[in-house]
C-alpha cells in the first residue's frame, strides 16, 4: 500500500534489529520524573528527530551520515557497491522549551510537559518546529550561530579584560602620561608596564585585530508564543501542507492559527454543548491531510473519526465523511465506550488511508469507504478479561500512539511491559512481530490471528476468545509470558524513509532498524 495502490507482491518480514540507545539507564537507577519522554517526531527528511519530555525539555538528535562499520555513505555511492545501512543518530542539542505556569484566575497549575512536538519547513539553514504543552504552543528556530572571536592583537593583557579589549583600569594611575592642562592621557601604548607585553618590533608593527568565527553553537529561540487560545488540554498540534497554518485541538475545540500570527486564532470545530451535561463524546486527536490544505479529521472518545472540507464552510459543524465501526448485537458493556476511545490517528504518506488505535486494537480506514476499517490489528485481546483491573488502576485510560512506514506496507504501535508491535497491512501479510525495548529485543510472532480483512461478505472483526490458562491466568500475554502494566511504551515514531523505528520507554529512547 504506496499510500494509494496495495502492493503487487506481499512483502517479506523484517527482521528488526537494536540500533542503539539514548538515556539508558542502569540497573537500580531510580528515573525521574522530569525525564520521561513524552513525545517523539522524525522530520519529513528523517535526517532529525525531536523529543519532549515532562520536564518541558527538546533535545534534537541529527543523523550521521553513516553505514555499517563506519564507511562514509557516499563513498561506497561513488564506489557503486553497496552496503547494509545501519542508520545512527547522535545528540545535536537541547533547550527548555516550557516552564511550570499557575493560572491565577482558575486557580490551576499548568505543566511543563511536552504533549506534541511537530516539524515545520526549514529555511536559511534552519530549523523550526512546534512544541505544546496543555495550554502554550511555542513555535521555535534553531540555528547554528557562528562565535566570533577577536585575535591578531599587538598587545596582550597579562589580566585579559571580560570583552577582549585593554580598558583604562587595567592601567597603572602611576603610569599615565599628565597633559599641559594637568589632565590625564589614557594612553597604555605609551608606558612601559608589567601588565602589558609588546610584540617585536613595536609600534611599528601596530596592526588592526581581527574579528574571527572558528567555532558554531546551536542557538534555540522561540519565535511566536500562541496561548490564551484553550480552556481544555491541548492533545493535538498539526501543520498544514500549505506550510503556513496548523491546527490545535482541546478535548472541545480545534483552532486554526497562521504561524506568522501568534495574537488571534479560527475556531473551526466546537463540540461544546449548550449544557455540559449534555456531552457526550469529546475530541481525542486531530490532524491535517498530508497533501490536502482544506481537508483535516479528527477522533473522537466514541471510537468515530470526522474528515473535514474547510472549503464547506468556516465553522465545520458537520463533517463530510463519518467513519466508526457498527457495535455487534449484546457486545455493550460498561467498557465499551472507554476501550473504543481513539488515542491516537495518523494519515498514510498518500493520504488515502488513517490509522487510528484505540485501547485495544489498531484499525486501518480507507478514506473512500465509510463503511468500517479495511483491517483491524489485535493488540491487547488478551487483556478483556481483565479490564476490570485495569479500570481500577486506570491503566485502561493509557493513550498508545501510532504510526505507518514511510512506504504504507506496515503499521506499529506500543503495548505493557516496554512492547511494542509491528504488523504488515498489504493484501495477503500475516506479519506481526512484538518486540521489547531493550539491547537485545525478543522477536515473538503473535499467537492469535493479529489481522481481519473486511471483505463484501464478512462484517464480523470480533474474536473468539482463546481457550487455556494462558488467556485467563493473571499477569500472562498472548504469548505466555508476563506483562508489567508500570512499563508501557506510549509513544514511538517510523522515519519516513526508511524500515527505521524509535521508541520511547520511560526516559530512554531506543532505535531499530530491519
Amino acid at each position: 500500500m504506496d499510500g494509494e495502490d496495495d502492493a503487487a507482491m506481499t512483502p517479506e518480514d523484517l527482521e528488526w534489529k537494536f540500533s542503539q540507545v539514548f538515556g539508558e539507564r542502569a540497573a537500580g537507577e531510580e528515573v525521574q520524573e522530569v525525564d520521561i519522554i513524552s513525545a517523539i517526531e522524525f522530520d519529513k527528511t528523517g535526517n532529525h528527530l525531536a523529543t519532549g519530555d515532562r520536564g518541558g525539555r527538546v533535545v534534537l538528535f541529527e543523523k550521521t551520515d553513516r553505514v555499517d562499520h563506519g564507511v562514509h555513505r557516499r563513498v561506497l555511492e561513488g564506489m557503486d557497491c553497496s552496503s547494509s545501512r545501519h542508520p545512527e543518530f547522535r545528540y545535536k542539542t537541547e533547550f527548555q522549551s516550557h516552564e511550570p505556569e499557575f493560572d491565577y484566575l482558575k486557580s490551576l497549575e499548568i505543566e511543563e510537559k511536552i504533549n506534541k512536538i511537530r516539524w515545520c519547513q526549514t529555511a536559511n539553514n534552519a530549523m523550526f518546529l512546534l512544541s505544546t504543552n496543555d495550554k502554550t504552543i511555542k513555535f521555535w528556530k534553531v540555528q547554528e550561530k557562528k562565535i566570533k572571536q577577536i585575535s591578531n592583537l599587538n598587545v596582550e593583557p597579562s589580566r585579559p579584560t571580560s570583552n577582549g579589549f585593554i580598558s583604562s583600569s587595567n592601567v597603572p594611575t602611576s603610569f599615565k602620561a599628565c597633559s599641559a592642562n594637568g589632565g590625564c592621557i589614557d594612553n597604555p601604548l605609551s608606558c612601559r608596564s608589567n601588565n602589558l607585553s609588546f610584540l617585536p618590533g613595536g609600534i611599528s608593527s601596530l596592526r588592526l585585530p581581527m574579528v574571527t568565527s572558528h567555532e558554531t553553537s546551536l542557538l534555540a529561540r522561540c519565535r511566536r508564543t500562541y496561548a490564551h487560545a484553550h480552556d481544555y488540554h491541548i492533545n493535538s498540534i498539526s501543520n498544514n501542507s500549505d506550510g503556513e497554518t496548523f491546527i490545535s485541538a482541546d478535548d472541545l475545540r480545534i483552532n486554526l492559527w497562521n504561524l506568522e500570527i501568534s495574537s488571534q486564532s479560527f475556531n473551526i470545530v466546537d463540540v461544546k454543548p449548550a449544557n455540559m451535561e449534555d456531552l457526550t463524546e469529546v475530541i481525542t486527536s486531530a490532524e491535517f491531510h498530508p497533501s490536502h490544505c482544506n481537508m483535516l479529521a479528527y477522533s473522537s472518545s466514541k471510537g468515530s473519526i470526522r474528515l473535514l472540507d474547510l472549503r464547506q464552510s468556516a465553522l465545520c459543524d458537520t463533517h463530510s465523511k463519518l467513519f466508526e465501526e457498527n457495535e455487534a448485537p449484546g457486545s455493550k458493556s460498561f467498557f465499551t465506550d472507554i476501550i473504543s476511545s481513539i488515542s491516537d490517528i495518523k494519515f498514510a504518506k498518500g493520504g488515502r488511508y488513517i490509522l487510528s488505535r484505540d485501547y485495544m486494537t489498531l484499525k486501518l480506514w480507507d478514506i473512500n469507504m465509510g463503511s468500517g476499517p479495511v483491517a483491524t490489528f489485535q493488540v491487547h485481546e488478551h487483556l478483556r478479561p481483565k479490564l476490570c483491573d485495569l479500570y481500577e488502576n486506570d491503566s485502561i485510560f493509557d493513550k498508545f500512539e501510532c504510526c505507518l512506514s514511510g512506504d504504507g506496507q506496515r503499521v506499529a504501535t506500543g503495548s505493557y511491559s516496554n512492547m511494542f508491535r509491528v504488523f504488515g497491512c498489504s493484501e495477503g501479510s500475516s506479519e506481526a512481530t512484538t518486540l521489547e525495548a531493550t539491547k537485545n529485543p525478543a522477536r515473538r510472532q503473535i499467537q492469535t490471528p493479529p489481522r481481519f480483512l473486511r471483505s463484501p461478505g464478512n462484517h464480523s472483526h470480533g474474536v473468539n476468545k482463546r481457550e487455556g490458562s494462558d488467556y485467563n491466568s493473571g499477569g500472562v500475554d498472548i504469548n505466555g509470558n508476563t506483562f508489567d502494566l508500570s512499563t508501557k511504551l506510549l509513544h514511538l515514531a517510523w522515519h519516513p524513509n526508511e524500515n527505521s523505528i524509535a521508541c520511547a520507554a520511560s526516559n530512554s529512547l531506543y532505535m531499530y532498524y530491519a
